[in-house]
């Protein structure tokens, strides 16, 4: 099942011109160049070590770029942090999740936005934003299960949930597939297809590539 396209060809979203990334003596990006548009699902498609991670990374504000600049929107950005993407609407999902195993769903996916009650954080509210953001991209959790006793595909969900319900206008997925079966890889699809933002896939998995781009 491919994703329904919400492709504006018109809308150029994001823009990077020339970056350079260098760790030391290696290069790992060496004068880049990209230009995704609104609603695209585009993917940057590699070996591991190709570089595609790292060029990932500078749109999510984990590395600053050594050369090049970043076009929002039209605009050029400095992103520096991950806050500054997310305020961009940019969200990005790891290969190696970042969730602490101790909490539950929904108090990992509102850490550092926490909505409080007085000084109290309001946990039925919280869990209220989890379970409907949850229903309409057809993520199917709950919101109350220890995220250390779920699976690779259901800690998945969580990190997206987080992305999401911070706005991301921008999907930023890194290897989403790896250590996925056949049917949580179509769960993804699904979820995904409710999506009308930007999608970037990073990945070196060309049949799930194939099934997803527009």
């Amino acid at each position: 099942m491919g994703r329904t396209s919400h492709m504006d060809a018109s809308k150029v979203v994001i823009q990077m011109k020339d970056i350079v990334k260098k760790f030391g003596d290696f290069t790992a990006n060496d004068h880049i160049n990209l230009t995704v548009h609104k609603g695209e699902v585009h993917a940057i498609l590699g070996e591991n070590g190709s570089g595609k991670t790292t060029l990932m990374n500078m749109l999510a504000g984990i590395y600053y770029p050594d050369e090049g600049q970043i076009f929002i929107n039209g605009k050029e950005e400095v992103i520096k942090t991950p806050k500054d993407a997310l305020n961009l609407g940019i969200g990005m999902v790891h290969q190696h999740f970042m969730l602490v195993d101790s909490l539950r769903v929904y108090e990992n996916v509102i850490l550092g936005m926490e909505p409080k009650n007085g000084i109290m954080i309001d946990k039925e509210k919280a869990i209220r934003a989890v379970e409907e953001t949850a229903k309409k991209y057809n993520l199917k959790i709950d919101p109350m299960a220890v995220v250390g006793e779920l699976s690779v595909s259901q800690k998945q969900k969580v990190e997206i949930l987080k992305v999401l319900l911070r706005g991301a206008k921008l999907l930023i997925l890194d290897e989403p597939t790896n250590h996925l079966d056949i049917t949580s890889k179509e769960i993804l699809e699904e979820a995904l297809n409710n999506y009308t933002g930007t999608v970037l896939y990073v990945s070196h998995d060309r049949y799930f590539i194939n099934q997803v781009a527009t």
